[in-house]
């Protein structure tokens, strides 16, 4: 492989893995900041569509 500098596949996978591991711990964790950010965006999602998601 390459040695980059600055891999950012590597890193958005680090990131993936990190969050999965807080969420997995804390679901509800999870729920709370998805909504701050539907809030924040005013991001309206049907809850019904969501849970098929999960």
């Amino acid at each position: 492989m390459n040695n980059k500098e600055f891999d950012a596949v590597k890193m958005m996978r680090e990131i993936r893995e990190n969050h999965h591991k807080i969420y997995e711990n804390n679901p509800e964790l999870r729920e709370k900041r998805l909504e701050e950010i539907r809030i924040k965006y005013a991001i309206k999602i049907d809850k019904k569509e969501s849970a098929n998601h999960q």
